[in-house]
């Protein structure tokens, strides 16, 4: 039974989706603010921490900042906001956004869908290419010890390739993983891939495959 920590501040919404969580059989624990779910969820270790944006006692950044160095839990970010930089700010400490409202069906699914790649593949905390390495712990970068400025968009879309290394995605999971449809659409991912590659200084690194997209050789 998978464990699923709710924090939203909002007591309907916290309701619901605690509900529909319970009655699809996940183990569930829910609090309403960053320091109530500071105080729990070591001690609870859920695989999936629910986040929202807007918390009473503070951003819900800064908490899935402090979950990634406190706890291996991966995280779905729901927000009402649609700013560009601010979904980017959150893909780049979040698994996943869901814009609200949304639906629960939707919402239901996009849990299940962390869950499979939580299950069927745990990235490691470092990944190494020759003279490249990814830091996966604090989200950097580096060939032959040299620091690569990635922008918060690159490095998310970097980080779905590595949840499948070999194994091809197409631009439509991509954008929807990587970012938000609103992002864009398949030219988006295909400008980030291009300079993704050049960044990287390994060419060969991130493939394309026809008629089905990109995919990461390690």
């Amino acid at each position: 039974m998978s464990a699923i920590a709710v924090v939203v501040g909002n007591q309907n919404l916290r309701s619901v989706l605690v509900a529909q969580l319970q009655q699809q059989g996940y183990r569930v624990q829910h609090t309403a603010s960053m320091m109530a779910a500071k105080a729990h969820l070591t001690e609870f270790q859920p695989e999936i921490v629910v986040v929202d944006y807007d918390l009473s006692d503070g951003n819900g950044l800064e908490l899935c900042e402090w979950i990634q160095i406190h706890s291996n839990a991966l995280i779905l970010m729901i927000s009402t906001r649609l700013d560009e930089s601010e979904i980017s700010a959150s893909l780049a400490v979040a698994d996943d956004y869901l814009k609200k409202p949304f639906g629960m069906k939707e919402f239901l699914a996009r849990v299940a869908a962390i869950l499979r790649r939580s299950s069927s593949r745990h990235l490691p905390s470092e990944v190494v290419r020759g003279d490249l390495r990814i830091d996966m712990v604090r989200r950097r970068v580096f060939f032959a010890q040299e620091s690569i400025d990635l922008t918060p968009q690159e490095f998310s879309l970097l980080y779905v390739l590595l949840q499948s290394p070999d194994e091809p995605i197409d631009r439509a999971e991509l954008l929807r993983r990587a970012w938000d449809e609103h992002m864009g659409g398949s030219r988006t991912v295909d400008t980030h891939i291009l300079a993704l590659r050049k960044k990287l200084k390994d060419p060969d690194i991130i493939q394309t495959i026809r008629q089905m997209g990109y995919q990461i050789h390690l």
